[in-house]
């Protein structure tokens, strides 16, 4: 299944500064801009080789801030320049992915959408290439689509939706009605959620016709919308720089699930596709991890990204190390350590804590410490 998908494109929000996986990921340089897994392949390329046989040349937009969108653009030479759209400044996944929709209607007409994360890792590509599919048919006959993904356990780091009646859309034989999402729960919660079979993670990929999309949004945050559809008319004219000027300051600030998914979900216009391939979406150095390959003659979970001949572990299974900073580092009789050293900047913790390390960040940036942000 390798065909790419009539009148389907695919938009992919490349933004945010990945602060959990600090020191390596940066404002400057952060984790969708990084080979995180030692591939050869920054997280960006890898979103993109994914998608691109499914859109098709030409059928991949990327959002990114205006900071960023030179790397983006030197990093993606099979995206045409013009298809990566920087935004002034961040305001959420909201404006983000509007904005995409509205240049791509202006552009192309009711094409549909799908939002896929710049910095997720995702393997099983015939199974997603599946889950794709049946979205975008799903999406065709009206609905805001979310993916869910196949829980591996009672994560509490991730948000759940709730699955209800089988749709009963032709080409989306597993699509089914959603019936509500749950932000983050306690292990609990999150176990108990499983044990009905109802629910899955919410992965935050959406797949919609592009007026479908607009459509929402102008019932629900008319101001919003109407701001996204004049920077879209001007996009592609003299006016673009005046108007973005003028108009982006005044958007919305707010995340597509509150603004679209959770209200039209309430009003039964959200369906969910099981996605059944494996998906993580590198929120720390605990989840990245397990993602690299198994160091030879190492114990089972020792991980590292770079040169492990500058690393030297004694009694201290499981530790993570990140040597960029080009010195030999040596973890003794730390079980599960993580160390990440860079030229500027050392992080020491442990896999318990990898979602303390943002607390990290917010100290040194308290500090004034703009530096290492």
């Amino acid at each position: 299944m390798t065909d790419s998908i009539p009148g389907f494109f695919a938009v992919v929000p490349a933004g945010g500064a990945g602060t959990r996986l600090w020191p390596l990921s940066r404002a400057g340089a952060p984790k969708f801009l990084l080979d995180m897994t030692g591939a050869g392949r920054t997280l960006l390329q890898g979103t993109v080789d994914r998608l691109l046989p499914l859109t098709g040349p030409g059928g991949v937009l990327v959002v990114t801030g205006a900071r960023h969108a030179p790397a983006v653009v030197a990093q993606l030479p099979e995206v045409p320049a013009q298809d990566v759209l920087a935004e002034p400044s961040p305001r959420d996944s909201m404006a983000a992915i509007g904005l995409a929709a509205a240049v791509l209607e202006q552009r192309h007409g009711d094409v549909v959408l799908g939002s896929f994360a710049a910095d997720h890792l995702i393997e099983g590509a015939e199974e997603f290439a599946r889950t794709v599919r049946e979205g975008v048919e799903a999406a065709r006959a009206g609905y805001v689509v979310t993916v869910g993904i196949a829980a591996t356990g009672p994560s509490t780091a991730f948000g759940y939706v709730r699955s209800a009646a089988a749709l009963g859309v032709e080409g989306a034989p597993s699509v089914r009605h959603v019936a509500g999402f749950t932000e983050k729960p306690d292990e609990e919660t999150a176990a108990a959620y499983l044990a009905t079979g109802e629910y899955r993670w919410n992965a935050g990929m959406f797949i919609v016709r592009a007026r479908t999309l607009l459509d929402h949004l102008a019932a629900q945050l008319p101001a919003l919308h109407d701001g996204l559809r004049e920077i879209a008319a001007a996009w592609d004219t003299d006016a673009r720089d005046e108007v973005l000027a003028r108009v982006w300051p005044t958007l919305t600030r707010i995340a597509i699930d509150h603004a679209i998914a959770e209200p039209v979900a309430a009003a039964g216009g959200v369906a969910v596709v099981p996605g059944d391939f494996r998906w993580d979406d590198v929120g720390d150095f605990a989840s990245l991890a397990p993602m690299l390959p198994p160091l030879a003659g190492a114990d089972g979970a020792s991980r590292t990204l770079g040169d492990d001949d500058l690393v030297v572990r004694v009694g201290a299974d499981g530790a993570f190390v990140v040597p960029t900073g080009g010195r030999t580092v040596t973890v003794v009789g730390i079980t599960d350590a993580v160390v990440v050293d860079t030229p500027d900047a050392l992080l020491v913790t442990t896999r318990e804590h990898a979602q303390d390390v943002k607390a990290g960040v917010d100290a040194w940036r308290a500090r004034g410490r703009d530096d290492l942000l």
